[in-house]
């Protein structure tokens, strides 16, 4: 028996030991409901409410079973298939199912969230996007509402007030990046009536996989502003001189750039100064330049971000969508405004940073369901404690996985993709094509146009018409071009929404799914194959590879192969599809490797928040502030109570000086401990581990906060004018930003290569 062989036939067991008792319980449900078909709303939700204990526990799964799919089926029109009924009970359990496309997910969700609510739960019903947000608590509204609970979306547009209504709701959908930026922005706020988020108890995950790893390491950032951090004008336009090569180069991941001899030389020459290093310009100049430098060498035009009426707008690359509200940190944004010729926008610096992981993790429950959670395994059991229950197919699925395409090169395997392409589409086959960025998909849209092919392109310049176009890929003879993950979420059903061509497209094949490489995780594929054969529909998926694609060049760093490819580049051999497999499964090593180092420096971060929430907390709900100030400053105390000023206004006023000092200590010791991170890797110079000398230093610098908080806070109560307004601290400089902003550090390892803002550069376009 192998290594953990054991482990995984006790998983084995354990999963069917479940199916079989969920099968049970499901077969029960079935007869039930046919009885339940009678009953009215009031009496459906009396036999759901007597399933479930004072406590909140479910002892009558089948009544509470039946109930939730005869409501479905009155209210919504969709009567649950056994095996959804049964992704609902490993829902309920605290698992992350695996359900195929096209399976039903958001019904399941639905009936799920709908029963932890019953059981005295709220619920948020974690999205990927607005969209599907608000597409999904309007559809399942009368479902929910039906068992008197109420349903609430979170969106982007919505204002204060809106938000924090809908966070009243029993269950509330919302996008994850709403759900962290709403907890930083509370945790700005200086009087608990001005709290927006509510916490739930229950995180139910749609695209389990995509939220909880893809973008798990992704820091959600919120900025106040700042207006000294503007792009040099001039330093751009020397630094736009400045070649590949003789004045900088680029390191073999894409992720950094680096000033030459001759290229520091040519920017002192250009900017008639002695020295980029010396004391006077190493912490201004210097850094403007590398920002340009980085702006310039690594920041790419419909890949990294587009241009859109005018304005920025960074894409998320591990969607292919626009990051709404979202921008680059440090100067970086300014620069790449100021490359382009744009209008410079304000900088700022950062006030909270919050991971996805950590995020989600702040739920008591957490489950979650997807179409590769099988794949994602051993993340969701190493960093949340999750299992996943894969759900079998309502019908077999019927689609062909055609082997792999390999080539020689990348021009040659682009080559064959659209010979490809034009065949199926003159066949009448609907085609959806998955590349790996805008600019890939703009040009394999021009180059099928030129071979008479209207392609319908869906990439962050459109995406707000995403669910319109994915809904339609399934016409006859529809080409689509999407970027990563573009879609998704969305069905596309054979012969269009209305399914009026679907006879002649099941004839001719059904949907066909291409991939233009194979991604750096399987799973990633298998999302993209997975648009494809929905509900027992025919279908084909193929990917295209070259021995020139990113996957295979890093994943086989150092080997080397040999393969004689015919006279159009393609190699048929089973050795060189072995070594694909090969190179995929160390760039998927290295994906969780990256995962698990970083979440190493972002836990004690994590931990260290956990504690000045707390701190914030007794601020915001006790007298605390003032009994503190007033005890360390007895003077002052006695001068204001000699004012006349009464309880709460002193409360009030030592409460706001006390949050801001807390609040700036916290904000300067995130920007350290960035600083800390981007040079500890020259611990390892001197024989010292890097994480442990990183952590060391956070608990130094942490020790230090609250102290340094209250020093500033009780000179501030000394100097500060406090009348019957409040604290003036705006009037001694220390006014809070007068905006705030939100943006994503891209930490997404599958965006490109590991941790770093400018992740994902390493790529054919450059």
């Amino acid at each position: 028996m192998g290594k953990f062989d054991w482990f995984w036939n006790a998983m084995g067991a354990k999963s069917a030991k479940h199916e079989k008792q969920s099968r049970k319980i499901v077969d029960q449900a079935q007869r039930q409901a046919a009885d339940f078909a009678s009953l009215s709303d009031a009496e459906l939700r009396e036999r759901a409410s007597a399933a479930i204990t004072s406590g909140g526990e479910i002892t009558d799964k089948s009544t509470f079973l039946a109930a939730l799919a005869t409501a479905s089926s009155r209210k919504l029109g969709l009567a649950p298939f056994d095996v959804q009924a049964q992704a609902v009970l490993r829902l309920i359990s605290g698992d992350v199912i695996h359900m195929a496309t096209g399976e039903g997910k958001t019904l399941v969700g639905a009936m799920a969230a709908t029963g932890l609510a019953l059981s005295g739960k709220r619920v948020h019903v974690v999205t990927v996007n607005d969209y599907l947000a608000r597409r999904d608590a309007d559809w399942m509204r009368p479902l929910v509402e039906s068992f008197g609970l109420q349903v609430a979306a979170v969106t982007e547009s919505m204002d204060t007030q809106q938000r924090r209504q809908a966070y009243e709701a029993d269950v509330v959908y919302a996008p994850v990046k709403e759900l962290g930026f709403d907890v930083l922005r509370d945790n700005q706020i200086t009087e608990r009536a001005q709290a927006v988020f509510r916490q739930a108890e229950v995180a139910l995950v749609d695209e389990a996989d995509s939220v909880l790893v893809d973008e798990a390491l992704v820091p959600l950032v919120l900025a106040g502003s700042r207006p000294d951090q503007a792009a040099d004008a001039r330093v751009t336009s020397v630094v736009a001189t400045l070649r590949e090569e003789r004045h900088y180069t680029i390191d073999s991941d894409g992720r950094n750039v680096f000033l030459t001899d001759d290229g520091a030389a040519s920017v002192e020459k250009q900017l008639g100064i002695d020295s980029l290093y010396s004391d006077e310009h190493i912490g201004t100049t210097l850094v403007r330049v590398n920002l340009a430098l980085h702006a310039k060498a690594l920041l790419i035009r419909d890949i990294h971000y587009v241009i859109v009426d005018g304005e920025l707008k960074l894409i998320d690359t591990s969607k292919g969508r626009i990051a709404d509200l979202q921008r680059w940190p440090d100067g970086l944004q300014a620069a790449v405004e100021e490359k382009e010729g744009l209008k410079v926008t304000e900088g700022g610096r950062i006030l909270d940073t919050l991971t996805i992981q950590e995020l989600m993790r702040r739920y008591p429950q957490l489950c979650g369901m997807t179409g590769t959670a099988v794949e994602a395994t051993d993340q969701l059991r190493e960093f949340y404690g999750l299992y996943v229950s894969e759900i079998a197919p309502n019908k077999p699925v019927q689609r062909f996985d055609e082997a792999d395409r390999v080539y020689a090169t990348i021009t040659e395997k682009n080559h064959a993709l659209v010979e490809e392409i034009v065949l199926l589409h003159t066949q009448g086959q609907p085609v959806l094509i998955g590349t790996q960025d805008v600019a890939e998909s703009e040009q394999l849209a021009e180059t099928l146009a030129s071979r008479g092919i209207s392609a319908q392109v869906l990439n962050a310049k459109n995406d707000a018409e995403e669910a319109a176009i994915v809904a339609e890929a399934g016409l006859p003879g529809r080409v689509t071009v999407s970027t990563q993950m573009a879609g998704r979420g969305t069905d596309i059903k054979l012969g269009g929404t209305d399914g009026a061509h679907y006879e002649d497209v099941k004839e001719a094949g059904g949907l066909a799914v291409l991939g233009t490489t194979r991604h750096r995780s399987s799973r990633l594929d298998n999302q993209l194959r997975g648009r494809a054969g929905r509900q027992g529909d025919p279908g084909l998926s193929l990917f295209f590879v070259s021995l020139e694609d990113d996957v295979v060049v890093s994943g086989g760093a150092g080997e080397s192969v040999e393969a004689q490819p015919d006279e159009h580049g393609r190699i048929d051999s089973g050795r060189i599809v072995d070594f694909i497999a090969h190179c995929q499964r160390v760039t998927e090593a290295q994906l969780l490797e990256i995962h698990s180092q970083t979440w190493k420096y972002n836990k004690l971060l994590a931990d260290q928040r956990e504690i000045i929430d707390e701190r914030r907390a007794s601020l915001l709900d006790t007298d605390k502030a003032w009994a503190e100030l007033s005890e360390y400053e007895p003077q002052r105390a006695d001068e204001l109570h000699a004012a006349g000023f009464s309880e709460d206004i002193l409360v009030a006023a030592s409460r706001e000086i006390m949050l801001y000092h807390l609040d700036l200590a916290w904000a300067d010791h995130l920007e350290h401990m960035d600083d800390v991170r981007e040079s500890i890797h020259l611990r390892a110079i001197a024989r010292e581990t890097p994480i442990d000398e990183y952590h060391r230093i956070a608990v130094r610098e942490f020790k230090e906060i609250v102290r340094r908080g209250v020093e500033a806070a009780r000179k501030s109560f000394r100097e500060v004018t406090i009348d019957a307004s409040g604290a003036h601290l705006a009037d001694e400089g220390l006014a809070r930003p007068s905006a705030t902003w939100t943006y994503m550090v891209s930490d997404n390892p599958l965006a490109g290569s590991g941790n770093s803002a400018l992740s994902g550069i390493g790529n054919l376009f450059r």
